[in-house]
């Protein structure tokens, strides 16, 4: 059987359920495709692919690349639109199959459905590699899914406290052989931005499963990363998987055993169990958006629940551009625009502006996260935009920061606005609640 192996967000060779399908092959395809739709602008506004983003991948792919070389293979690069460039390939290597990991998404949905459409005489697998569970082994069907994040950790945590379903998949050690070497046009891609002085991550399965092994048994940050998290401004605060595990670089399933590995060798405390915690915050977010489907991406939410909400232009590009009345947030829009990232709790304040104080429709907000956040992942974005702005899956409806307070708290020395702003913080905002967690590791 000759196999075209597409893929998407799987970066890696470790805990890969659909590589190690399509490695029981004769003839083995790799195959990534740069969309160029990714860098033309969109209905709100912005890009999809950020410059951030696309450096990030661009060193994952590279690689990726290197990692097949080593078996063999290579990584064949197609810049173009899947729905084109992927029958051509088809048609010219005789290919039987097609595999790739299983996206949430209603575009990735959409062109695997044209594929099918277009190759009706090709065999089409998809495997689940982006989540902890699969399908089957949820508690429940997925058109039972709970409407909030506690009901489905309770059911999870139920059938076992970390579930019967998290066994690491072997890394591959060997591959079959490619059909030559077709020409890539990687040449017709944009140009790879350099990195900036601020912070920044390496992209790649290498460098990936290297932080992972650093945050837990290097300086063992995993043992206070509850106390630690909600920091605006430090490395080792947080784990910083997030950018690894969104591209698939890094397999949520070997973040799980790690974590179980750790609290064997050393200490199984609140902050051991509270990165689990965040595993299940995505992974709901996973089958969320897999059940939910374009809801995921309309005004009024998976609640349907209408909001009065409009576009203000000026406002987007002060909120932006980090020119709004609220230092917290200009300095975490800054440094996201500048470094492609900022953290949990920055996260939650700037979407709660944008939503409360700003008033504004939160699709544009999403879509310049989408644009600019180095670990981008559609339903954990879209997921947590719609439940800030209360149409999403918050039990308690709309929820509302009070900027002053948490600036006052979390950066009480006015540190992080010096260095992202260049002022100090005054005090603005409302008497408000308190959100839940931005599952970003």
């Amino acid at each position: 059987m000759k196999t075209l192996y597409w893929f998407t967000r799987d970066l890696r060779m470790h805990d890969n359920a659909a590589l190690l399908a399509a490695a029981r092959s004769d003839m083995l395809l790799c195959v990534y495709v740069v969309d160029p739709r990714w860098f033309a602008n969109g209905p709100f506004q912005c890009r999809a692919m950020g410059e951030h983003r696309w450096r990030f991948l661009w060193q994952s792919l590279t690689d990726l690349e290197r990692s097949l070389r080593a078996l063999g293979q290579r990584l064949h690069i197609a810049f173009g639109e899947p729905e084109q460039a992927l029958p051509g390939l088809v048609h010219q290597h005789s290919v039987d199959r097609i595999i790739r990991s299983r996206q949430p998404g209603t575009i990735e949905a959409q062109q695997w459905q044209t594929l099918q459409q277009k190759l009706p005489n090709t065999l089409f697998q998809e495997f689940e590699t982006l989540s902890l569970y699969t399908e089957g082994s949820l508690p429940m069907p997925l058109s039972e899914l709970p409407g909030t994040f506690s009901q489905f950790r309770k059911r999870i945590e139920k059938q076992g406290e970390r579930g019967p379903d998290l066994l690491r998949i072997r890394t591959l050690t060997a591959l079959p052989p490619p059909p030559g070497f077709p020409e890539d046009n990687r040449g017709e891609c944009p140009p790879i931005p350099e990195p900036s002085s601020a912070l920044t991550f390496t992209g790649g399965e290498t460098a990936g499963l290297a932080r992972l092994q650093e945050y837990c048994f290097g300086n063992h940050g995993i043992a206070t990363y509850k106390e630690t998290r909600n920091a605006l401004d430090d490395w080792d605060s947080s784990s910083k998987f997030s950018p690894w595990l969104a591209n698939g670089s890094l397999s949520a399933r070997e973040v799980a055993a790690t974590i179980e590995d750790y609290e064997r060798q050393h200490t199984r405390n609140d902050s051991t169990y509270w990165l689990w915690f965040e595993l299940l915050w995505r992974e709901y977010f996973y089958w969320y958006a897999l059940k939910h489907g374009s809801h995921l991406f309309r005004r009024d939410g998976v609640q349907r629940k209408h909001r009065q909400v409009t576009f203000y232009g000026h406002r987007f590009k002060a909120w932006f551009e980090g020119n709004t009345q609220y230092p917290i947030v200009n300095a975490a829009m800054n440094q996201l625009r500048e470094t492609g990232y900022m953290s949990n709790r920055a996260r939650q304040l700037v979407a709660s502006c944008f939503v409360h104080e700003l008033e504004l429709d939160w699709r544009y907000g999403a879509a310049w996260f989408e644009q600019q956040l180095v670990d981008y992942d559609v339903a954990s974005n879209y997921g947590n935009w719609q439940y800030l702005a209360g149409v999403g899956a918050d039990p308690r409806g709309l929820r509302q920061f009070n900027l002053d307070k948490q600036a006052q708290q979390y950066d009480p020395d006015g540190a992080f606005v010096e260095r992202w702003q260049g002022r100090s913080s005054q005090p603005v905002g409302l008497h408000t609640v308190d959100a839940a967690d931005w599952p970003i590791l």
